[in-house]
């Protein structure tokens, strides 16, 4: 083992405060989930902490400096166990398990002299500072990202015509980020999207997971029936007695639709493939209900008309 204030890179004139920061530099440069690339990592990682197990501890400071301990924390005499629980050449430092995003490591005492209860507070304080408190405990990692953390949620609204064509939206993030969010082809309301790696920062570097939920907004034209849409067309009284064709606004651009004559209020005409995308990957309907309209204002000629009907 190397000296240990070689490994920290500090002077053994060193205050706790030094020491203390050192070891936090290094930790968090050196953790294996800030190097996932990187075999050597964990060993490195593993190299600074047991050298903050001795600096980091005024008790075994004192007798490392005094000769009394090597750099692993063993006695350099004859009669006393290791240092580390078990023989444990890594004094209070172990790998919990190998984990979907590389070894994890938890901290425990060496004693009551030991980092885990005296000195600053001990390593495992320091990572759970660091990387969160799930650092150590063995609680599901996100990802393989490390500490975990929870989902960011974010509401996207969307309206009906971006929901039919499956555009590029921007959202905005609680924490003031603005992402990018694909809409699928087929696209609900209600529905939730994840961004891996578009969440909350992590303790240990990189983002968690964010969740999209999507909102359709109210459209001022066209009301929701499932995949379909509908629309209410105004149509004057004269169009509804005789017959005509009348244009229609449609999520794909405007048609002319043919209104029969004799066509009531909400007769429901159909425009095949004018709806929102559904699954099977064609476009549902839209319906539009016939609104017959009287003159805005009065008409005097249909007035004496009815009334002469009505004699």
């Amino acid at each position: 083992m190397r000296n240990p204030y070689d490994v920290l890179g500090v002077a053994k004139t060193a205050s706790p405060k030094e020491i203390k920061a050192a070891f936090r530099k290094l930790a968090k440069q050196h953790h294996p989930d800030q190097n996932p690339d990187d075999p050597k990592a964990k060993d490195r990682f593993a190299a600074v902490n047991q050298a903050y197990e001795i600096l980091g501890d005024e008790k075994r400071r004192g007798e490392f400096d005094r000769g009394e301990i090597d750099a692993e924390g063993k006695p350099r005499f004859a009669g006393f166990e290791n240092a580390g629980a078990g023989g444990d050449p890594f004094g209070g430092f172990r790998r919990s398990g190998q984990g979907p995003g590389g070894a994890r490591f938890e901290f425990r005492s060496t004693g009551p002299g030991g980092p885990g209860a005296g000195g600053f507070g001990g390593a495992g304080d320091i990572f759970s500072e660091l990387f969160g408190s799930a650092f150590g405990r063995g609680e599901p990692e996100m990802g393989g990202r490390g500490a975990q953390a929870p989902e960011m949620k974010v509401n996207l609204d969307v309206s009906i015509e971006e929901a039919a064509t499956g555009v590029r939206k921007t959202a905005l993030f609680p924490d003031g980020r603005k992402v990018g969010v694909q809409l699928p082809a087929y696209l609900e309301d209600g529905q939730e999207m994840r961004l891996q790696g578009e969440g909350a920062l992590l303790p240990t570097g990189g983002r968690g997971d964010a969740v999209v939920r999507i909102r359709f907004r109210k459209h001022p034209r066209y009301t929701l029936d499932g995949r379909d849409l509908r629309v209410d067309l105004p149509v004057s009284l004269r169009d509804a007695v005789l017959g005509a064709k009348v244009p229609v606004d449609t999520l794909g651009g405007r048609v002319a639709v043919t209104v029969p004559p004799w066509s009531s209020s909400d007769r429901v005409l159909r425009i095949k493939g004018r709806g929102l995308p559904t699954k099977a990957g064609d476009k549902a309907d839209l319906y539009v209900h016939v609104r017959v309209m009287l003159p805005e204002g009065g008409d005097a000629e249909l007035e004496a008309l009815m009334r002469k009907r009505g004699a």
